[in-house]
């Protein structure tokens, strides 16, 4: 009867050890899960920003990766830069306002471009003959793989006279290389080596 005893507690035991282990088994599983969804958790808020609402209300959006945005943003730049820099109309103060915002994404490359055909008078008729100047970007291609990005920008002019418009094809060449974002420059580049490499007629016609 002692001897039965016994081993029903050696049972016991054995039965009670048995359930502390599949226990410990069970809070291990446990912890690796809730571990992993920390992390997955941890990670995905990574992943989003707060914005602030003029103060008041905070909105919620996701954040992107800067480095897969950035060809975007590169030929986003170039485009306003080409827009700013050749798109004039008959009026002083546009076409300095204008060029002047073009200048703050460039470097002084383009600077002497301006001074150039400020030297030969380009403005000055534009404004006496009541000359309009727009531009339309076709295409921007760049090269990401070496720093600073090599960019080339394809595009057409249209000069409109009283009498005629002419059209022209202009094809420029530059740098980029990054630079501290401001609200002058949201794209955060500045051109370097401007080169205007064609700018000819390809069409005239009389009004």
């Amino acid at each position: 009867m002692e001897f039965k005893s016994l081993k029903n507690i050696e049972t016991s035991f054995r039965q009670l050890r048995l359930f502390g282990m599949i226990f410990l088994g069970v809070c291990a599983l446990v912890t690796v899960f809730a571990t992993w969804k920390a992390y997955e958790f941890a990670e995905a808020q990574r992943q989003k920003i707060y914005v602030l609402d003029n103060g008041k209300s905070l909105m919620l959006a996701l954040s992107q990766d800067v480095q897969q945005n950035r060809p975007v943003e590169a030929r986003e730049h170039i485009k306003r830069f080409h827009e700013l820099f050749f798109t004039l109309s008959p009026d002083k103060s546009a076409i300095e306002s204008n060029i002047q915002r073009a200048l703050y994404l460039s470097d002084e490359s383009a600077i002497g471009y301006y001074r150039n055909l400020q030297e030969k008078g380009y403005f000055n008729r534009l404004i006496a003959g009541n000359i309009s100047q727009t531009l339309i970007v076709d295409s921007i291609q760049g090269n990401f793989d070496n720093y600073p990005y090599e960019m080339k920008a394809y595009c057409r002019q249209r000069i409109v006279r009283s009498s005629s418009i002419t059209e022209r094809s202009l094809v420029t060449t530059c740098r980029l290389r990054n630079v501290v974002r401001s609200d002058n420059n949201p794209q955060g580049f500045l051109m370097e080596g401007f080169t205007i490499l064609e700018n000819k007629d390809t069409g005239h016609y009389e009004r």
